[in-house]
């Protein structure tokens, strides 16, 4: 399980609305952290606010964890941000193989649509999952 510190700032019926740093897990560094929180501050040095789920009724200003399953950072990222640039570049290079540069522009428009059309489905199928969901801990 993944794990940040944030600070509640409002509640929201079963949800509570958290404000974290850019402190991120705190594995940046070491074996096994992704990194991310350094690609993170390059677009946002502000602290961040999420909707979270409040199983255990936090209140407001108290310090929290808030958590996610472990594979769901991953899987999100994926899903994301290798899986259209894969399909891209596979879509251009059978366009350009096949039919001519004019193929490969189609081809890459091609990858890119049936890309956005797979995150669109699994945004929807991952809406109902709890282990997409972050939570206080």
């Amino acid at each position: 399980m993944s794990e940040t510190k944030a600070t509640v700032s409002a509640l929201d019926g079963e949800y509570a609305l958290v404000r974290t740093g850019d402190g991120g897990c705190g594995r940046c560094n070491e074996p096994g952290g992704c990194g991310g929180v350094n690609v993170t501050q390059m677009f946002c040095s502000q602290p961040r606010e999420w909707r979270v789920l409040n199983p255990r009724g936090a209140k407001v200003g108290e310090e929290v964890r808030v958590a996610i399953a472990d594979g769901a950072l991953t899987a999100t990222a994926l899903t994301l941000y290798v899986l259209p640039l894969a399909l891209l570049f596979v879509g251009a290079i059978l366009g350009a193989v096949l039919f001519s540069e004019l193929g490969g522009i189609l081809g890459a428009l091609s990858g890119l649509i049936l890309a956005w059309r797979w995150v669109v489905h699994q945004q929807k199928k991952r809406h109902c999952d709890s282990r997409f969901h972050p939570h206080i801990v």
